[in-house]
């Protein structure tokens, strides 16, 4: 188990506040290094203990608020409301502050359930002093807890539940989104959610990945499509601490799916076609170098599309503005992609190199892992037939049941079949055209966002557009993950079936899944070059009679037909096939074996890859071997080593 994955211990920086009774801070202690435990003490009560490595101090948590609007970036709040103290935690890793807090409401409200002990009982039972870390949440908490909520609702109690009685309850409270004070959100208990034990977890690839990056180490994940790179990055980024881990990609939109920047917006070093010095003197300037000084965890998305001469300048720049003679300057690395996707653009008629050829990529690189279990698609024959089109292999089978799929009547409830294009320019004529031949008038809609004149930089990085046309037939595609269980994921085919008849004329959208929603617009927050963090409010939609196979990346389709007359690249043909869900909803026009193409140069690195991986499970197994059966096995490891 990983550091605060049982949910009672987190490592953050933590503020001890002693209020007055006007709520202004007397007295203030700061804990750089914290480590904040939550157990209980001889009678069972739960105590939230903050360490600094000499002395604890322990707080009794019977009454007390939760501040949690910015846990997604590692933040809360405990307020002690007799003691009129407030604990607050800052850079905790973001998932183990979301399983922490979880854990203290939820045994919280178990523990308010049964009876506390009076001081005259405790001491008459003269039970030695004891501190003891809480136990992980188990099923039968969340039962309980879900059976006391249900049980919690006295009729006429309405929404206007007053403040002390969502502090008694250990409930979790946010600051309003239009009041910056401290303030707890309405609640009503009949209307509380059925809570659940986390439900997708990570497969024995992914933890293995995971327990690498923790141990500080930097690592190269890869795999083919739908092995679960974009699932597992999060979870790395919820788990590294917020201050010091910068997310980037390779591309805008990839960047905007991790809530990070663009690789080339973090770097602050433009296009980095300027020489070197250039380049170093760029990421001197005040906001630029601050990035660079103050990140220790460096994450790269689609790594397949970075060039290895932009990767050797990073490097370079890295070691220079950092003032270190370590690979990169000494920052960890966490990259992730598929070598076999998309390739870096080529600038003239040379062709790009890729970053594994970078001078610095295996002096930097001190990991390579690669996720085999693919989980978009479910159809072995499919991920087969997948697979062999990655390595460049067509079969006569392959090639069989391409073309078959010509024939598929894959519409269905007047969801048509999306197409993928080579080409953005065919995408764009493609929709417009198909939205023009609509009967009825065009509901347009028009982007909230927070800087208009960067209308540019967020274009750029934002999956929906400034103004989205729509009517009534027009077919569309989620652009956001609104509700997996129910299908509503991104890249969930639909399409608009009426407007509301409200003031917002809001579209309803039939999907492909059988959910019929009402679609109110998202919020979508990236940060630009300088740290300043912008952000697009719009709906999660896009037209969907057709998409770039570049914007299709990361997307899972159930509904698509693909034309690979024009492929130009290395890698496009498997990443516009991997986007589709099964075979039974994939047609594809004019199939010839001959756009199947994979670059010899990513074979050879996956197959040196793969050989290097083998043999360090050999040598593993063979030191095995000589401790547990060779006698004296310390002098012969030695000689071992040597040898």
């Amino acid at each position: 188990m990983f550091a605060g994955e049982d949910g009672a211990q987190l490592q953050c920086c933590v503020a001890m506040e002693q209020l007055n009774a006007s709520g202004q801070a007397t007295r203030r202690q700061v804990i750089r290094k914290a480590s904040v435990i939550l157990g209980r003490n001889e009678f069972q009560e739960i105590i939230l203990r903050v360490h600094d490595g000499k002395v604890p101090q322990s707080y009794h948590l019977k009454e007390f608020k939760l501040f949690t609007k910015f846990a997604r970036e590692g933040k809360c709040t405990v307020k002690l409301l007799p003691e009129n103290i407030q604990v607050l935690i800052s850079n905790c890793p973001p998932d183990q502050l979301s399983l922490f807090l979880k854990t203290l409401s939820i045994k919280h409200q178990a523990w308010r359930s049964s009876k506390p002990l009076s001081d005259r009982e405790k001491l008459k039972a003269g039970l030695p002093r004891s501190f003891e870390a809480i136990s992980p949440l188990q099923q039968k908490d969340i039962q309980k807890v879900n059976e006391l909520r249900s049980k919690a609702a006295p009729k006429g109690l309405t929404d206007r539940t007053n403040n002390t009685t969502a502090a008694r309850t250990g409930q979790q409270v946010k600051r309003s989104r239009s009041d910056s004070n401290f303030s707890p959100v309405k609640t009503n208990p009949t209307k509380k959610p059925i809570l659940s034990l986390p439900s997708r977890k990570l497969n024995k690839e992914q933890a293995a990945v995971l327990s690498a990056v923790l141990s500080g180490r930097n690592v190269f994940f890869t795999g083919s499509a739908g092995t679960g790179k974009s699932f597992l990055l999060k979870r790395i980024m919820g788990s590294l601490p917020p201050k010091s881990t910068f997310a980037t990609a390779s591309t805008g939109v990839a960047a905007c799916h991790i809530g990070g920047t663009t690789l080339h917006s973090f770097a602050g070093v433009g296009s980095g076609s300027a020489p070197l010095e250039q380049c170093i003197e760029l990421a001197q300037r005040p906001g630029v170098l601050q990035h660079w000084t103050s990140c220790r965890h460096l994450i790269i998305d689609e790594i397949s599309m970075v060039e290895a001469q932009f990767f050797d300048k990073l490097e370079s720049v890295a070691r220079s503005v950092r003032r270190s003679t370590e690979p990169f300057g000494g920052i960890q690395l966490i990259v992730c992609g598929d070598f076999l996707q998309l390739p870096p653009v080529s600038k003239g008629k040379e062709k790009a190199s890729f970053c594994f050829q970078a001078r610095s990529w295996r002096k930097v690189i001190q990991v390579n892992m690669e996720l085999t279990e693919v989980r978009r698609q479910t159809d072995q024959s499919f991920i087969s037939l997948l697979q062999a089109v990655r390595l460049g292999r067509v079969t006569e089978e392959v090639t069989a049941k391409l073309m078959e799929s010509a024939y598929h009547h894959i519409e269905r409830d007047g969801i048509l079949a999306t197409r993928l294009c080579t080409h953005k320019d065919d995408v764009e004529v493609t929709n417009e055209s198909k939205l023009q031949q609509l009967p009825g008038s065009v509901r347009v809609f028009e982007a909230l966002d927070s800087d208009p004149a960067l209308v540019k930089t967020i274009d750029a990085h934002s999956p929906v557009s400034r103004l989205i046309q729509l009517k009534v037939g027009a077919q569309v595609m989620l652009t956001k993950n609104l509700d997996v269980a129910r299908g509503l994921v991104n890249g969930a085919r639909g399409v608009v079936v009426a407007f509301d008849s409200g003031k917002h004329g809001l579209p309803r959208v039939r999907f492909l899944c059988g959910a019929t929603e009402v679609l109110k617009t998202e919020r979508w927050v990236f940060k630009s070059g300088g740290g300043i963090h912008l952000s697009r409010q719009q709906l999660p939609l896009k037209l969907a009679w057709a998409i770039s196979i570049h914007k299709s990346q990361g997307m899972t389709l159930d509904c698509v037909e693909i034309s690979l007359a024009r492929v130009f690249e290395s890698g496009q043909a498997y990443v516009a096939l991997s986007r589709a869900r099964n075979l039974e909803g994939l047609r594809v026009m004019d199939f010839e074996p001959r756009v199947v193409r994979s670059d010899p140069d990513v074979l050879l690195f996956y197959k040196k890859l793969r050989k290097e991986r083998l043999l360090m499970q050999v040598s593993i197994v063979s030191l095995l071997f000589i401790i547990i059966h060779v006698p004296n096995y310390s002098t012969h490891i030695k000689v071992f080593r040597v040898h």
